[in-house]
């Protein structure tokens, strides 16, 4: 709480002050690849113990940001055009954004995709095979499950061992914040086994909040088929790749993209790394994606596009499009780069 305080605190400052608009020149680079996963009714305003309301946006919120990115000059473009331009073919010198959304959740396709369509606005999502099949343990929605339906939480992870009240939203909010980031750092397979292992345990249904949240391989052959839509890939499990031995990550990057091709027959070019901070893909990682074939992949690295990433298209930054940050002058400062700057000592690129 006290970082997003801080994180807010900042954006408000940049732009009341106009110092935001002053250093749009310099740090406004080429562009923005926008990072979304829920859009959906709701999303991102939930009252009370929703700790993961910070990946769900309204479908409102996200018709303003296409709305006012349209009217700041910016053009809407697709994966592929965006990658030509920072390869250099940019004549006009206009900047670009893209809309990306991870996942693919069945809201992509119900909620989004209309928004999407009613601005002819070219969008990219990316698949994970086991989250498509319904059997993906999403362990930070199971983790939420177990948390908001009990009033007592025991857990035991490692040397953790934790004894919890979850009567009132912040009992809950307290166990979230002390169970979250040991689960989270499990070595991946290891996880996957606690996260079922606990669910079970305290009558949570992992695949059924799985098939709940997905879009099928019908739906995702449904929204791929539309021509505003590239389909990208996004691993088999939903692993930190950068925590898998070299030949588990090669794995993941290659097989998804084989698993997409004979669902939807189509290679995809594109990847992007489950969580995607430099503790889940590194420097290793975005070679192994080039090895692997994709013309570019997104990191969840803050920043925007810059010429230099022609040479690390394969180690793109994001803007995140976060619940608890849906504002149109929120929006504005993370396009003008100041923000960018700041958090990352004046560099234009991230890609260590």
């Amino acid at each position: 709480m006290a970082k997003t305080t801080i994180l807010k605190t900042s954006l408000e400052v940049l732009y009341y002050s106009g110092a935001s608009q002053a250093l749009r020149p310099i740090f406004g680079g080429l562009g923005a690849i926008f990072m979304l996963h829920h859009v959906r009714p709701g999303g991102g305003h939930q009252m009370g113990f929703a700790p993961n309301s910070g990946l769900e946006v309204t479908p409102e919120f996200l018709d303003s940001v296409i709305s006012f990115v349209k009217l700041r000059g910016y053009d809407f473009v697709s994966l592929d055009e965006a990658v030509q331009r920072i390869r250099g073919s940019n004549p006009e010198k206009k900047p670009f954004v893209v809309f990306t959304l991870d996942d693919a959740y069945r809201d992509n396709l119900v909620h989004a995709r209309p928004v999407f369509r009613k601005h002819h606005c070219p969008f990219t999502i990316f698949a994970c095979s086991a989250i498509q099949d319904g059997t993906c343990e999403l362990w930070w929605r199971g983790l939420e499950a177990v948390i908001a339906g009990n009033t007592k939480v025991r857990a035991e992870i490692g040397s953790l061992k934790a004894r919890f009240d979850t009567v009132s939203d912040m009992q809950k909010k307290a166990a979230w914040l002390q169970l979250y980031w040991p689960v989270r750092q499990l070595e991946q397979k290891q996880q996957r086994i606690w996260i079922k292992e606990f669910c079970d345990t305290n009558r949570v249904n992992l695949r059924a909040i799985c098939r709940a949240e997905a879009m099928t391989w019908d739906e995702l052959r449904e929204i791929s088929s539309d021509p505003l839509c590239t389909i990208g890939a996004h691993t088999i499990n939903h692993y930190a790749v950068a925590q898998l031995s070299e030949a588990d990550a090669t794995y993941e990057l290659v097989e998804s993209g084989r698993r997409i091709a004979a669902e939807l027959g189509k290679v995809p070019k594109y990847f992007a790394y489950p969580y995607g901070d430099a503790a889940s893909a590194s420097s290793r990682d975005f070679k192994l994606a080039a090895d692997a074939g994709y013309e570019a992949a997104v990191t969840t690295r803050k920043g925007l596009i810059f010429s230099g990433h022609k040479d690390h298209l394969t180690a793109l930054p994001r803007l995140s499009l976060s619940g608890g940050f849906q504002k149109l002058r929120y929006v504005d400062v993370l396009l003008s780069g100041s923000a960018f700057a700041l958090w990352n000592g004046f560099r234009q690129l991230n890609v260590a």
